[in-house]
């Protein structure tokens, strides 16, 4: 619907492995590197801007640093643990709350680039974030409850507004008659 809305600006960011997992759902070789294939279609399939997450997997870890340097001269907790898999934090969450504290604040990189896209390219582009439609293609259906986690917006405006599948992202191609190979 997002990308048959004239007024919607959509961003689509991918993971590392789609770009080579992708490539299986059309018959190619596994670990085929499809990455200027996949580009192409998703822009074909109407994206406005296609990224990698890649972009924010090192602010990510700069941002964790930062914590970690933070907590180890300030006396706070630690270890500090970091894990960008939702499904892993959920675990620890409901398995083990007594270790909530010694989690890294910081949020994974596809929900921390989803944030960037909504403020700083926002700004840069003049969109207003409203406007803006952030989709990840993720490899792990964890990310797609990990993006309606209360803490993933700021003032109503959501990080992340969609998560799909590699395999999703392959039926939409496949949908929209998309020639891959």
């Amino acid at each position: 619907k997002a990308l048959r809305d004239q007024d919607k600006y959509v961003v689509v960011q991918t993971a590392p492995a789609v770009r080579v997992a992708l490539g299986e759902e059309f018959g190619m070789e596994i670990g085929t590197n499809v990455t200027g294939k996949m580009v192409t279609a998703l822009r074909e399939l109407g994206f406005d801007k296609v990224f990698d997450t890649n972009t924010a997997a090192d602010l990510t870890i700069m941002e964790e640093g930062t914590e970690f340097l933070d907590r180890f001269q300030n006396g706070g907790t630690l270890p500090m643990i970091t894990s960008c898999s939702p499904g892993w934090v959920r675990y620890l969450e409901l398995n083990y709350p007594d270790l909530i504290p010694n989690l890294s604040s910081c949020k994974s990189p596809h929900q921390m680039f989803g944030a960037l896209i909504k403020t700083y390219f926002a700004q840069k582009e003049g969109i207003d974030p409203n406007n803006i439609c952030v989709v990840s293609v993720m490899p792990c259906v964890a990310k797609k409850y990990e993006c309606t986690r209360p803490e993933m917006e700021v003032d109503g405006v959501r990080d992340v507004d969609y998560v799909i599948t590699t395999r999703e992202l392959a039926r939409m191609i496949k949908q929209a008659n998309i020639d891959f190979n």
